[in-house]
């Protein structure tokens, strides 16, 4: 899988809209061994190149974007999102939908980015994710968050075996969820190690 994306590597807008439709349905496919509804409120999507460049795409799309110095910049801001061999990337959204609860449940989660309460388990083995700064202070969280799961070469190997279960979860104060991953999940999620 390619760690970064330039310019050559996506559609203009006019060749993409053309595409769209098959493009936009390939990429839900896609993520949907790389999606993870952990409770209510979280949701994680594992990115790499692939979901990064439907990323930008639709960028390109909405802001009618045609020159390369616009889409670099976009290329500068998505890149680092993108997973370098020995990590997974991933995209946390605390989501609320009551209106009325944003705030009480977003402060309900702030300290999240500085411990250990997002983590990868194979089989005992923990692979704790670690956050972009600046999205946390003392007094907010932002409902966005970037993060990655560093694994050592024994980690990338016990993961991929399909005898040994692996799972996502979050343990934060009393916000506690756990889902299997599959073997179609980690096949997915493998993918980003090469």
């Amino acid at each position: 899988m390619k760690q970064t994306l330039d310019v050559s590597d996506l559609l203009n807008i006019i060749e993409y809209e053309k595409q769209r439709d098959n493009y936009r349905k390939d990429i839900i496919e896609y993520k949907k061994n790389r999606r993870f509804k952990l409770g209510p409120n979280i949701l994680i999507t594992f990115e790499n190149s692939k979901t990064m460049k439907f990323q930008i795409q639709e960028m390109m799309r909405a802001e009618r974007m045609v020159h390369d110095n616009q889409i670099e910049e976009e290329l500068t801001v998505y890149n680092p999102l993108i997973p370098q061999g020995n990590e997974l990337s991933a995209t946390l959204f605390i989501e609320i939908t009551d209106p009325e609860k944003i705030r009480p449940v977003l402060d309900g989660f702030i300290g999240l980015t500085r411990g250990t309460a997002v983590f990868i388990d194979i089989d005992g083995d923990k692979v704790c994710a670690n956050f972009e700064l600046g999205r946390e202070k003392d007094d907010n969280i932002s409902s966005v968050h970037y993060i990655r799961f560093p694994f050592s070469d024994e980690q990338k190997k016990n993961f991929t075996k399909e005898s040994i279960n692996g799972s996502i979860n979050i343990e934060y104060n009393d916000y506690k969820y756990s889902i299997n991953l599959s073997v179609e999940n980690k096949e997915s999620l493998a993918n980003d190690f090469s």
